[in-house]
């Protein structure tokens, strides 16, 4: 008899389209940045709050929020986060100062919270083994999709409307997400179990204080003054939380899951990846924009390949996961990726765009075998029940992964740019490539230098993603297996942790 839900593969449109969403804000936002600085008068520092004000709120919720949706409903937890992120991006389109734009954001970071869990724990629950394959590269070639049109988008956007339609772009994708959701899909829980108030804190404050630490490092320093505080608040909240999940009648988390060999092994080698891959944005766009001159646009349509490749990677990978199994595609794929980041190595001043190209589609082919492979395998070792806060683990563990990226390759690249600059050069020219072009004057010399010296300095950045994926790859090859856990071996591992 046929138990499959006849409206599973409309549900898997309406996923991608809440997930969809928060991709497009966060791409699109940045190439808003400077025409939205100038218009409200923000400072260096109210910029910086505008971009991380939203990565705080959102990675400190995450684990409360999957938790939320197992206890009183996925779909009810992501309908609430859809309207929380529609009106706050319509309140953001009437923003007139920074501090306006940051509340905005804050609220958008919960209502995004709310949403990322829901998707991919509704996915697993409402398709099966042998198809959740083909609905996971789905869902991650819509994501991949936003990453890449976004910028594009964002840069139309611009330039024929203000910064205020970055935001007002949010509103019709919710509308439409929502009522989808209200009418498609179907409501999964996990059964009841008692509230775990102290974890959800504890939780919130240990992952918004390590990933304010992260994003402080290449300003503050890792272990000086304020960081070292914040770095200490994260430890002991962080560390307060295992103890406690551990102990509990009720925990919030099923830390067993660490114990199964394909989430340890796969949430492990995707942190990698996400490390690997934090800086590829932050540092291409700039190679693209200060060293071969594009436009914000220009540069976004730079990405078509790596677009391309990963939708190839995906339809590919979605029928050899039956075949060959998670393990193998996994490291085939991150071993592709590595070459990617290889060949991103060798790209000087005068390469031009031909070699970025091919890495961009070498680099989106391995992202779209590994990826659906790895969070495939991955989810399916995570009972049904605890799908919300299980999801909202691997979300929250690659989330960290991705700011560490960030502020490791930024601050690199920045203390490597500086160190290539030539030695006479101004402190604003050593600063960064744009501050370089900027005190150039129509100074050749110096423009070349600091093309020079930037090329230098990605160089550097993009071997550190090579070993990082690398590693990724050789881990997830030592410790992942194709064999699934059966539930009742799940079971017997729960009753043995809280024993």
């Amino acid at each position: 008899m046929e138990t499959r839900n006849p409206r599973r593969w409309w549900i898997l449109v309406v996923l991608c389209l809440s997930t969809l969403v928060l991709v497009i804000d966060s791409m699109a936002l940045t190439v808003a940045v400077p025409s939205m600085t100038e218009d409200i008068k923000a400072s260096a520092q109210d910029t910086q709050w505008i971009l991380d004000s939203y990565i705080l709120v959102f990675a400190g919720l995450l684990l409360t929020s999957g938790s939320l949706g197992d206890r009183f409903g996925r779909r009810k937890v992501m309908v609430i986060g859809l309207l929380l992120f529609g009106a706050a991006s319509l309140g953001a389109t009437l923003c007139t100062d920074p501090g306006e734009v940051v509340a905005a954001r804050i609220a958008m970071g919960v209502g995004g919270a709310l949403i990322m869990p829901s998707t991919l724990s509704i996915l697993i629950t409402v398709f099966e083994e042998d198809e959740r394959g083909k609905a996971m590269a789905a869902w991650g070639s819509v994501s991949m999709l936003g990453l890449v049109g976004s910028p594009v988008l964002g840069g139309v956007l611009i330039d024929h409307f203000s910064w205020h339609s970055i935001f007002f772009i949010n509103v019709p994708v919710v509308v439409l997400a929502v009522l989808a959701a209200l009418t498609l899909m179907p409501e999964s829980k996990g059964p009841w179990q008692k509230a775990d108030p102290l974890g959800a804190v504890l939780s919130a404050a240990g992952m918004t204080a390590l990933v304010w630490w992260i994003i402080e490092i290449p300003q503050h320093g890792a272990f000086t003054g304020r960081s070292l505080i914040t770095l200490a608040v994260a430890v002991v909240a962080l560390g307060g939380f295992v103890i406690w999940e551990n102990v509990t009648e009720s925990p919030m988390v099923p830390l067993v899951l660490f114990k199964h060999r394909n989430f340890s092994g796969g949430s492990l080698s995707l942190t990698l990846v996400q490390i690997g891959n934090g800086g590829l944005l932050l540092v291409l766009t700039q190679y693209l924009q200060f060293v071969l001159g594009y436009s914000p646009v220009k540069a976004g349509l730079a990405f078509v390949p790596l677009a391309v490749a990963a939708l190839i990677g995906n339809g590919a990978g979605a029928g050899l996961a039956a075949k060959t199994g998670h393990r193998l595609l996994i490291l085939a794929g991150m071993l592709v990726m590595a070459s990617s980041f290889a060949l991103l190595t060798t790209v000087s001043a005068d390469s031009g765009f031909a070699l970025p190209a091919v890495a961009l589609g070498l680099l989106g082919l391995g992202a779209g075998l590994a990826m659906p492979a790895a969070v495939g395998a991955l989810m399916g070792t995570i009972p049904a029940e605890k799908a919300g806060v299980g999801s909202a683990l691997n979300d929250t563990i690659q989330q960290a992964g991705t700011a560490l990226g960030i502020a490791i390759l930024g601050s690199l690249l920045s203390s490597r740019f500086a160190h290539e600059m030539p030695a006479g050069s101004s402190e604003q020219a050593k600063r960064s490539i744009g501050d370089a072009l900027a005190a150039a004057n129509g100074d050749a010399g110096l423009v070349h230098a600091a093309r020079e010296a930037f090329t230098s300095s990605m160089s550097t950045t993009f071997t550190i993603s090579a070993v990082s994926i690398l590693a990724a790859a050789v881990l997830a090859a030592l410790v992942m297996r194709d064999k699934k856990p059966g539930v009742a071996e799940l079971a017997a591992e729960e009753a043995e942790l809280v024993a």
